[in-house]
């Protein structure tokens, strides 16, 4: 059954489903993580009191916990009576050790969380206001979903990691410093002994998360596929059911969905096995230490408290290892996240440059010889010329692709011709600033568009300064104002993403109302409008 229906959406061949999933799955690496780093270095340059805090923290807390283990060897030699000293000194100091490492820890916690939330916050403003002033170009030539992606799964990704990993990552570097050079300075041949679980460690690591990688991986894709599936059919149900496509959706679900368990399964058992595993090794140390360790002490290489404090060490020299072993993929992540942000904010920004228009009762717009092409060599618009009387409407009548929107781009200068002219009042465009030139040019989309706010804030998103009376002017003008008063409360309705509690009609006469309070010298109805 289940090939058969493999087989069947095989046939189907449905278009860019694997190339979704594919790119949910992907494994993230940084291009070139020097000049990644450094520029996240210079976030953090920008926190340094923060930054020194946090370093002093995990040092002192680092040194408390390389301590303590020595503290509680003491202890046990005086309780063995191999060693002179004063036991309930030695534990008030052990306690108190103990307490500050512990405070560290929490200090520490906090101190990053709250360094993470100040650099993810500047990194988020910076990217926002980026994609405010990016051309419109950018927008239409990229992924909506992979710009959204970089503003918050890659900088979520960021915040993890410095929040999470970084302090860890060098916590774990200083506890190995430590703990290696105490266990050495003790006994290094119990010392060397000791290290041969990290060798076992080592191995069973990158056998384990290879195959938990590899299972992860094909889980990721399958996720993406079943998501995919998932949006496509709520999306598109109307079709769905128009075309009786249930049953066939449902067989491409459940296809996925066997696969997807299947994968999720392995990943899980193999992701399960590790910490059995690490705990088995772990525990293979602590009988190196014993037998070894207590044939030293026979023979009088050590004390018997000395065996104690290796068990102790034993551990917190193998937790940091398989700790940076988990971060160094977590490190990448961020880092080719915040790659991709870089990306966006080295693009250049939309040229705001340029004269005001000229203040004019008249608004003739002209098209002189004007040639365009979103892709070189593949032309739009060839010798266009047209010419808008003041006072004038004039409709563009032609197939679907025929340039009709590409003009209305070209005079909002949402692109910029390749050759000719547009003229307003004999003034090219091109000497107009875009903010001046938008502020007397208003459009309707075709694919209208209203914000999640209220009907009357939506009104006055084009001119903020319009007093009541335009408002309603505009109302009546664009013929809204029964629609309007039929709403809930009125211009108090609050509209959902989108304006998806109102009809497309109803959207589409809120967007010419809108347009007319902004007051423009001249107004484009794209399209369907």
């Amino acid at each position: 059954m289940q090939e058969k229906k493999e087989q069947k959406l095989a046939e189907r061949n449905i278009p860019g489903m694997m190339n979704r999933g594919q790119r949910f799955a992907e494994v993230q690496h940084a291009q070139n993580s020097g000049a990644a780093l450094k520029r996240i270095a210079a976030f953090f340059a920008k926190e340094k009191i923060m930054v020194f805090f946090m370093l002093v923290v995990v040092i002192l807390g680092t040194l408390c916990g390389v301590y303590a283990p020595s503290l509680q060897s003491n202890a046990v030699d005086i309780i063995a009576k191999n060693k002179s000293g004063n036991l309930l000194a030695t534990l008030i100091l052990m306690t108190v050790v103990y307490v500050l490492y512990s405070v560290g820890q929490l200090l520490q916690g906090l101190i990053s969380a709250r360094l993470s939330q100040r650099i993810v916050k500047r990194m988020r403003e910076e990217l926002f206001s980026k994609l405010m002033d990016l051309p419109v170009r950018y927008l239409d030539t990229h992924s909506h979903g992979d710009v959204m992606s970089r503003m918050t799964n890659d900088i979520e990704n960021i915040s993890t990691t410095v929040s999470q990993s970084l302090p860890s990552l060098f916590s774990g570097v200083l506890t190995v410093i430590g703990t290696v050079s105490i266990m050495l300075w003790y006994c290094w041949q119990l010392a060397f002994l000791s290290f041969a679980t990290v060798f076992l460690t080592v191995l069973a690591t990158r056998f384990l998360s290879k195959r938990v990688r590899k299972f992860s991986h094909r889980r990721q894709m399958l996720l993406g596929q079943l998501n995919g599936t998932v949006e496509e059919m709520i999306s598109g149900y109307r079709t769905v059911v128009a075309y009786n496509h249930q049953e066939v959706t449902i067989d491409e679900f459940c296809t996925t969905s066997d696969s997807l368990t299947k994968e999720g399964i392995r990943t899980d058992i193999f992701s399960g096995v590790m910490g059995p595993v690490m705990n088995c090794i772990g525990n293979i140390g602590f009988v190196i230490i014993a037998v070894f360790g207590g044939y030293f002490s026979v023979n009088g290489i050590i004390l018997v408290g000395v065996i104690s404090a290796f068990i102790v060490y034993a551990k917190q020299f193998g937790r940091p290892i398989n700790e940076i072993a988990q971060i160094y993929g977590q490190l990448q992540t961020a880092v080719a996240g915040a790659e991709r942000v870089f990306m966006v904010l080295d693009e250049n920004n939309e040229d705001k440059a340029g004269a005001d228009i000229r203040e004019s009762e008249k608004a003739e717009v002209v098209f002189q010889n004007v040639q365009f092409s979103y892709v070189p060599d593949s032309p739009v618009l060839k010798d266009f010329t047209l010419t808008v009387p003041s006072g004038k409407k004039v409709a563009l009548v032609g197939a679907t692709g025929s340039g009709k929107t590409t003009v209305a781009n070209l005079l909002m200068r949402f692109y910029d011709i390749d050759s000719g002219k547009i003229l307003i009042n004999q003034q090219d465009v091109r000497d107009i600033s875009r903010d001046a030139l938008r502020k007397n040019v208003a459009i309707v989309l075709q694919d209208t568009v209203l914000f999640s706010d209220t009907v009357l804030n939506n009104l006055k998103y084009g001119n903020g300064d319009a007093s009541l009376k335009e408002i309603e002017a505009a109302v009546k003008m664009s013929r809204c104002r029964e629609m309007i008063e039929r709403l809930p409360q009125g211009f108090d309705t609050m509209l959902s993403e989108s304006g998806g509690n109102i009809s497309q009609g109803q959207r589409q006469l809120l967007a010419i109302a809108r347009a007319f309070v902004a007051d423009p010298q001249i107004l484009i109805l794209d399209e369907e409008s």
